[in-house]
């Protein structure tokens, strides 16, 4: 009985070898082939080399010492021991020792055959991984004040957070994608008094925006769409009632025009947290109180201050100011005391800009005053953004002469691009977007080539419909060309890529490996006609369809995963 790509509990290949090397060491222990240590950790790499097999260890190389013994031998009394026959169930070809240390494995080609198979019925579902067993995790990103529009930083940490939240949600994790907004507060009261400034300019009254307004022409646009929608019916109210209701139809607008440009990059929420709950539920009171139980609370020059440097941030932080009004470190504090002791996630991940950086250290001691393991919150800062055109750097709108907003990249490149270029560099590396890259329609742009694999796939497989070629009972068993099995190796990386990404944390890796793919499957059909009309090699030509059939699924569900469309013809 073959195993699956993942064996049973979505276990990778790689696992399924460490496992096999574990029974290997029981039984050289067992026979006094080995001296009996404590074995832990059980290494499993891809070699460089692809000389080497698929995959290696040099567990030999870190047992020498505590074994006291040549590390080559010990490789070869483990080599000797690994399950013969049908190497473990099937998995494995072979078994090689090499110098120094290493036990280098080949994977089995019937059992690579076999598969297609398993890939193909597993479908949508294929690379799905159970690492997670159902812990809870919260990924918050975005996260945007609805002062203004998106633009391409909140693009960046919005495609990385959406890539994250799938990723983590094929490994097995209950994932809460979360939006965290302020409608109240400084910023707000900034906001609102610049809506009202340039409202009464559209009324043509000779107003000035304040020194810290918001100075952007999409205030003047909005002011102007409110005005021509309402006529000058604030100027009937008391100053002080018409701040207040253009604020809240400036955030509601806002707010509006984020979700809109989220929905045209394809990101989702599951909610949408406002923080003006913390201070309507409790949580600030309780979180406060809790902080002062630890004794991380104190008070002087007439403020109430969170004593972070005794947990190593570099100084204390004001939570409540003077005049009684809460700071925003006190917002994170509720609304992480909201996030660990309300909603008990398991974990936590703020997917932040970089103008955060310097936040860090609060955090890292703020969890620590919670009560937290310091593990619990995972803070990912994501790095700034370059426009160019060509080599040309971009700094502001043809439109408006103003910041670039993210519907104005979207409409020019696609939300695929976007999504595509933004996720293929980690999140902590600045990165360049050359907006002339991707429009292009050509093998020089990676998007334009992954899709294009889709839809080449798609196109074989009509044209084996249009020829009436029935190849759901194919004999793989016939694929043995050397791109056939690369291309079956290179879909079979996926689970172990997953788990990787999750365990890590790092999105960055997946739009490489699609094009990894793609490259794959473009070898493979350069070399192995697929529905070919030569006599002889019609069950050859079901065979490789049902390839075919499993590249589709694998490109898709790479393409599934970053949110980009999968094309039937381009």
């Amino acid at each position: 009985c073959l195993n699956s790509h993942f064996g049973e509990n979505g276990v990778t290949v790689r696992e399924q070898i460490a496992e096999l090397v574990r029974q290997a060491i029981d039984s050289a222990q067992a026979s006094d082939a080995l001296p009996k240590v404590e074995v832990e950790d059980i290494a499993v790499e891809r070699p460089q080399n692809a000389e080497h097999g698929d995959f290696a260890t040099s567990l030999p190389l870190k047992l020498a010492r505590p074994m006291r013994m040549n590390p080559l031998q010990i490789a070869e009394r483990l080599a000797a021991h690994m399950p013969n026959g049908e190497l473990g169930g099937g998995l494995l070809e072979s078994a090689t020792v090499a110098s120094p240390g290493f036990i280098n494995f080949s994977l089995n080609r019937n059992w690579l055959r076999a598969q297609i198979e398993a890939i193909r019925t597993d479908g949508a579902a294929f690379g799905d991984v159970d690492l997670g067993k159902g812990q809870r995790v919260q990924i918050e990103f975005v996260s945007a004040n609805p002062v203004g529009p998106l633009h391409i930083a909140h693009a960046r940490g919005g495609v990385i957070g959406s890539a994250l939240a799938n990723i983590l949600q094929a490994s097995g994790y209950d994932v809460t994608r979360e939006y965290y907004f302020n409608d109240a507060g400084a910023q707000i009261g900034h906001f609102a008094r610049t809506l009202q400034a340039r409202y009464l300019q559209q009324c043509g009254r000779d107003v000035e925006v304040h020194e810290d307004g918001y100075q952007g022409e999409y205030m003047i646009d909005l002011a102007a769409e409110i005005f021509g929608e309402e006529g000058e019916r604030f100027l009937e109210m008391p100053e002080e009632d018409a701040l207040r209701t253009l604020g809240e139809l400036g955030v509601a607008k806002f707010m509006d025009r984020i979700r809109e440009d989220l929905i045209k990059l394809r990101i989702e929420f599951d909610e949408w947290f406002n923080e003006k709950t913390l201070f309507v539920n409790g949580q600030f009171e309780d979180s406060m109180a809790l902080l002062e139980e630890k004794g991380y609370v104190t008070e002087r020059e007439g403020a109430v201050w969170f004593a972070s440097t005794l947990l190593g941030d570099e100084k204390d932080k004001v939570m409540v100011r003077g005049n009684g009004i809460p700071t925003y470190f006190a917002s994170d504090v509720a609304y992480h005391y909201n996030k660990f002791f309300e909603r008990n996630f398991d974990h936590v991940i703020n997917i932040w800009g970089a103008d955060h950086q310097g936040h860090a250290l609060f955090m890292k001691a703020l969890v620590a005053a919670l009560g937290m393991p310091e593990d619990k919150l995972t803070l990912i800062i994501n790095q700034l953004v370059t426009l160019k055109r060509g080599g040309e750097t971009v700094r502001l709108s043809k439109r408006t002469g103003d910041i670039i907003t993210l519907r104005e990249v979207i409409d020019e490149v696609g939300s695929d691009a976007c999504r595509f270029f933004f996720l293929s560099r980690a999140a902590d590396s600045q990165m360049e977007f050359d907006m002339e890259l991707a429009k292009e329609q050509s093998q020089e742009n990676p998007v334009y080539y992954i899709q294009y694999a889709h839809a080449r796939i798609a196109s074989i497989l009509r044209l084996a419909e249009e020829r009436s070629i029935d190849w759901k009972d194919g004999d793989v068993s016939l694929l043995g060309h050397d791109a056939e099995l690369a291309l079956i190796r290179k879909m079979l990386e996926l689970p172990e890529l997953i788990s990787m990404m999750a365990n890590n944390l790092e999105a960055h890796h997946l739009p490489h490996y699609a094009s990894d793919l793609a490259t794959a499957f473009h070898w493979f059909y350069q070399n192995c006609r697929v529905v070919s009309g030569v006599e002889g090699e019609e069950e050859l030509s079901k065979a490789r369809l049902k390839l075919v059939d499993a590249a589709r699924v694998a490109l898709a569900r790479c393409l599934s995963l970053m949110v980009m469309d999968a094309p039937e013809k381009m």
